[in-house]
């Protein structure tokens, strides 16, 4: 037994050794992080800051102070562009979530060279950006009669997130075991009941990475809202904070633009520390399966 603990921890001294390509790693990461943080930080020490403190951002934490804050949620009308963020968020990802799993229940479990088909179709849809067509899109809902509303952008990140979605489902439908349906549809189970009770619990981890890739990025769009919405009642959260950039006769504001970055930010903020375990657990098994 001794021998063996000796062996142990002549292997962790070996393990905890500095070599240089060690030391070169951990500086790289060292470095990484600091760039990473260093304007989080910045941001986070200016909003803290009155108004009217035009100093160096770089002076970290000079001064502690609500009133950027206090600014920001009032201009923004906070609560209310909370709200349609919010909706637009939650209907966007409920039914990306619903179409992505019914494509790709079909194309993972057919097959034949039309589900392939359909497979390549939707990854097809990953390559021109949408942002390249934007103008015929806007002229075609036009004529469509389709009204600038807080929906209307919906139907955008709805179609721009299907194709990774139904690419990143099909992928995880493919190691759920034929089997445990086969032994569903014995017990007298209809394709319907199967696919909700048997096959799309299997698929969390994926509806996690869904919910977080496409969640964060329609939270965090003000693209598609500026284009589509011209109701100042509808504006989503990113679209508020633009009126604090200013223009040619209004300085920007930075002081205050700074604080509404952190009270959009923070909702995110909030439900990471309340469900961090599925979100670790979604990306890492979106990282293997996917």
């Amino acid at each position: 037994m001794a021998f063996g603990r000796k062996k142990d921890d002549r292997e962790v001294e070996t393990y905890m050794k500095l070599t240089p390509k060690t030391f070169l790693l951990y500086f790289i990461i060292f470095v990484f992080c600091v760039i990473i943080i260093a304007p989080l930080v910045i941001v986070f020490s200016s909003s803290l800051r009155t108004p009217e403190n035009q100093s160096s951002p770089l002076n970290l934490f000079q001064q502690f102070s609500m009133a950027s804050y206090k600014l920001a949620f009032t201009n923004m009308n906070y609560p209310m562009e909370f709200l349609n963020s919010l909706m637009t968020t939650a209907g966007s990802v409920l039914v990306i979530i619903v179409f992505a799993t019914m494509a790709a229940y079909p194309i993972g479990r057919i097959k034949t060279k039309l589900a392939k088909f359909m497979y390549y179709f939707f990854i097809s849809g990953l390559i021109i950006p949408s942002q390249m067509v934007i103008v015929p899109i806007a002229q075609t809902f036009s004529r469509l009669g389709i009204p600038n509303t807080r929906f209307t952008p919906m139907l955008m990140f709805i179609t721009c997130s299907l194709p990774f979605s139904v690419f990143l489902f099909s992928g995880f439908m493919k190691s759920v075991p034929v089997e445990i349906e086969e032994s569903a549809y014995i017990d007298g189970a209809s394709l319907p009941k199967r696919f909700v009770s048997v096959v799309f619990p299997l698929l969390k981890p994926a509806t996690v990475s869904t919910i977080i890739t496409q969640g964060l990025w329609i939270w965090n769009d003000y693209f598609y809202p500026m284009v589509f919405i011209s109701k100042q009642s509808q504006y989503s959260l990113p679209v508020g904070m633009l009126q604090f950039l200013g223009d040619k006769e209004n300085p920007a504001q930075w002081n205050i633009l700074f604080a509404a970055c952190v009270l959009c930010a923070l909702p995110l903020i909030v439900i990471f520390m309340l469900l961090q375990k599925q979100f670790i657990n979604g990306i890492a098994a979106g990282a293997v399966k996917g």
